[in-house]
């Protein structure tokens, strides 16, 4: 009995099988020219977004990088407004974004903020670079704590503050000394000397061998000094 049972039960699979191969054969032969149809639309988008990323995409790429050297050898050299708005000649950080947006890479962002920040735009250059999202650490740190610089120049310093400690959290190196030091002045400036006095024992901890570490006890000792009158 048990032999037989098994012997039913691998018919039965055997028709499932069959049953299912005859719905799938029938299935195609019913839509041949549909499934045709929609596979052919397939391949020619796949060769159409590869002609395009070969012919326009990387040229623009190559060409919105070529037009960032001029720009980024006057940075170098301080020249922030000729850096980021061109002199009609060769074209700025601005007008690298405007034409190419971030095909030269996301670095334009970071690069066009520093000039706005450097030039007193404070808020341009947050808009700038709050754009940035590279994925290297310092340069994200970086970009965090001059959107922090931009809003005490701004005096928006509890935006500050916070934007610092995000640098300061994402450093987490001697990077991070020296934005835990603005943290803990605009704590000062509000009138909040213990959590400035937090941030400048967190850099005589965490980062003594830093510049900012080697002269931290000044900055304890006069919190302290007025705690204690």
């Amino acid at each position: 009995m048990a032999k037989e049972k098994e012997i039913l039960n691998d018919q039965e699979r055997q028709e499932r099988v069959n049953e299912t191969v005859s719905k799938t054969d029938q299935f195609f032969r019913e839509n041949k020219k549909t499934i045709y149809t929609i596979l052919l639309t397939l391949l020619v988008l796949g060769l159409a977004f590869i002609a395009w990323y070969k012919f326009i995409y990387q040229p623009k790429c190559a060409e919105a990088t070529a037009q960032m050297f001029p720009a980024e050898a006057n940075f170098r050299n301080g020249e922030y407004d000729l850096a980021l708005n061109g002199d009609g000649n060769v074209l700025g950080f601005a007008q690298v974004i405007d034409e190419y947006g971030a095909k030269g890479g996301k670095d334009v962002f970071l690069y066009a903020g520093l000039c706005e920040l450097q030039l007193g735009n404070y808020q341009e250059a947050i808009d700038y670079l709050k754009k940035y999202k590279g994925k290297d650490n310092i340069l994200a740190a970086r970009a965090l704590a001059c959107i922090g610089d931009a809003y005490v120049g701004l005096e928006k310093y509890g935006d500050a503050l916070n934007y610092f400690e995000k640098a300061a959290g994402l450093a987490d190196n001697m990077f991070a000394a020296s934005y835990l030091l603005k943290a803990g002045v605009v704590c000062e400036e509000t009138g909040d000397n213990a959590k400035a006095l937090s941030f400048y024992k967190q850099i005589k901890d965490k980062y003594p061998q830093s510049m900012e570490g080697y002269d931290i006890d000044k900055y304890i000792t006069r919190i302290e000094s007025q705690e204690a009158k």
